[in-house]
């Protein structure tokens, strides 16, 4: 390749890509990454709609979002090692290209069992692009920007967030549920179009071990159908509970020993990876619980209606977006230990009088708490995020990635059975408020781990 190609690629030694090859990859990546939130949070706000339609009950249509997070968190790992294998582009790009011809069979199908199977493909897609996003920053940016460039990465999924609902509603008041999956096919053309820009590593030829990839899977597979099931069905759902971590174990035994295993726990035994690891399962469940929490607290607990909930919270991920690339570039500068123990204690003081405040004279304080929350969370997740990055050394990046992204996926699922066994167990009026209590601990907690690793 010329020199006068715009995407030629840097020489051995620069750090990160050369100007305007990194503009291209950088949009692609964001474009990439906020293509797989939107959808699925697009997916959630569709349900009520797409039961109707396919004339299915409510409970059985929660298998179009059920589907897709099996995919997701059964095939994160093997996702990221198959990238450092193969390469981080091709994995990531084919990873684009499932999602998108998935999204083409969403928008096509006739019946609940074509959909749900067209989405667990698209479930497949979006862990390769959450997989090795990390892998694809770190390889675009150089090491001097790696903060900010993570910040950006955390705006575009808080805000990707924030839009998905509202971009779903819009789309349902003009058009049929199809279209909600037919608006990826643009962004996903232009991701593909623009994917020779993207960083081009060299894989290790090493090949995915199959017994590994199939005990990983019988990790996660019951393990997330068996929270699903535990609240109802409680002794079904331990079961296959227990059947995970059955796996899980003879999963850690095979792999205990070899140099690059498929969970990275060559890269937990560092102190500094495994604290980032703990305290992101920490902040993500106090941050899940609290989003299940207070639209009950709201709604139940309050007497508002779901326009003024909806309105209520959105506070949260509009100032996690301002906060994430501000602490981007603090992390850039300030040791990460440090705003990340910051990050968690902010984050547990909204929750904490969130929980505590008396909110029956208005609503007023609720959105002074959101906001503390919002900026705690973004001040601790980009700090944290960077830090579990660059504990990993850059071959084992895509490994980082997919623990990375197991982590926030984990969490998620703490939060939501936490939820889940305190409106079981507390009554109605009292779940929610200590919902929000616990997940006040939970954010300290994470916090304080975050200040272990702070160099004395």
């Amino acid at each position: 390749m010329s020199a006068a190609t715009p995407f030629a690629e840097p020489p051995p030694d620069e750090d990160g890509l050369a100007m305007p090859r990194r503009t291209v990859a950088a949009l692609a990546v964001l474009a990439a990454i906020s293509l797989a939130v939107i959808d699925g949070a697009i997916a959630n706000v569709a349900l009520p709609t797409m039961a109707a339609a396919l004339a299915v009950s409510p409970s059985a249509s929660v298998w179009v979002v059920t589907g897709y997070q099996l995919a997701v968190v059964v095939s994160l790992l093997p996702a990221a090692a198959l990238g450092e294998s193969l390469g981080y582009r091709r994995v990531f790009v084919a990873g684009v290209a499932l999602f998108t011809a998935a999204s083409v069979l969403c928008a096509l199908s006739p019946s609940l069992p074509w959909l749900v199977a067209a989405r667990f493909l698209q479930g497949l897609g979006s862990a390769c692009i959450m997989a090795l996003l990390a892998a694809m920053v770190r390889h675009t940016y150089p090491h001097r920007l790696l903060g900010r460039a993570i910040g950006w990465t955390a705006l575009a999924v808080a805000l990707s967030s924030a839009a998905g609902p509202t971009i779903g509603a819009a789309i349902l008041g003009v058009a049929r549920w199809p279209w909600l999956f037919a608006v990826n096919l643009p962004i996903g053309a232009v991701v593909l179009l623009a994917s020779p820009a993207l960083p081009a590593t060299a894989g290790t030829g090493r090949r995915l071990d199959r017994a590994s990839v199939a005990l990983n899977a019988g990790l996660f597979a019951p393990v997330v159908v068996g929270v699903d099931l535990l609240a109802a069905r409680p002794a079904l759902g331990l079961g296959l509970i227990a059947a995970g971590a059955a796996c899980g174990l003879l999963l850690v035994r095979r792999e205990w020993s070899r140099p690059a295993p498929l969970i990275p726990l060559d890269l937990l035994r560092s102190p500094s990876f495994a604290s980032s690891v703990v305290s992101s399962v920490c902040c993500f469940s106090a941050a899940t619980a609290s989003f299940v929490a207070l639209p009950f607290y709201l709604e139940h607990g309050l007497g508002r209606d779901a326009v003024t909930t909806g309105l209520y919270m959105t506070p949260w991920p509009l100032t996690v977006a301002l906060a994430a690339p501000l602490s981007g570039r603090l992390a850039d500068r300030i040791p990460t230990g440090l705003l990340c123990g910051l990050g968690g204690g902010v984050l547990a003081v909204g929750l904490g009088f969130a929980a505590l405040w008396p909110l029956h004279g208005g609503l007023e304080p609720l959105v002074l708490f959101t906001v503390v929350s919002g900026f705690g969370f973004g001040i601790f997740q980009t700090p944290n995020n960077r830090n579990m990055l660059l504990s990993a050394p850059k071959p084992r990046s895509g490994a980082a990635g997919g623990l990375q992204a197991t982590a926030r996926l984990t969490g998620q699922t703490v939060g939501a059975v936490l939820m889940s066994l305190l409106f079981a167990l507390a009554p109605a009026a009292a779940a929610p408020r200590i919902g929000l209590g616990i997940a006040a601990a939970l954010a300290l907690a994470g916090g304080a781990v975050s200040l272990m690793r702070v160099e004395r």
